[in-house]
């Protein structure tokens, strides 16, 4: 980022290619659902393309990028009021629609993937955000603590009680089809 902001536009093209996996799938994973998602990775870019100039070394890369990427998330559920179950259900679609490998497996992995993105929208938002960031970002709790604005060992009770929460949900969802058999 500091070569970036000295005007190498190169070291731009770098930072999106080593990133933008992670900060994509962060950003789907917080608004539920693809074309959002795509918008709003866009805008993230943007934003660091305007920071830029502002950019110090205080903390990691990652742990400003992804303050970014919240700041974004929060923005975007403000303005449109969004409703995640909502764009959970127009993502999944879009998923049943998409060509797999062996019917049977996909329908499984799919099947379980809907079970996991139910239980994940289904955490409230402090602990969607910080398990989605430790998850999916792959950022230590300090650094999560930092991104979201609190002490770490709020973020690590977070951690806990949305783990709890999914593990919950997805034992819920096992005994449901049990009975269902």
């Amino acid at each position: 980022m500091q070569a970036f902001a000295q005007g190498q536009a190169r070291a731009f093209e770098r930072l999106l290619v080593r990133h933008r996996r992670g900060v994509f799938n962060f950003v789907r994973r917080s608004v539920g659902h693809e074309a959002t998602a795509e918008d709003l990775f866009q805008e993230v870019f943007l934003r660091l393309i305007r920071a830029a100039p502002t950019y110090r070394v205080e903390a990691r890369f990652t742990t400003w990028m992804y303050t970014i990427a919240r700041n974004v998330c929060v923005d975007h559920a403000r303005r449109a009021g969004v409703r995640r179950g909502e764009e959970l259900g127009d993502a999944r679609a879009e998923r049943a629609a998409a060509p797999g490998p062996e019917p049977e497996r996909a329908a499984l992995d799919r099947e379980l993937g809907e079970r996991m993105e139910a239980a994940i929208a289904a955490l409230g938002d402090e602990l969607r955000e910080v398990f989605l960031l430790r998850e999916l970002a792959n950022l230590r709790f300090a650094e999560i603590a930092e991104v979201v604005g609190c002490n770490v060992n709020t973020v690590k009770s977070r951690m806990r009680y949305a783990l709890q929460q999914l593990r919950r949900a997805l034992e819920d969802d096992q005994a449901e089809a049990r009975v269902a058999r």
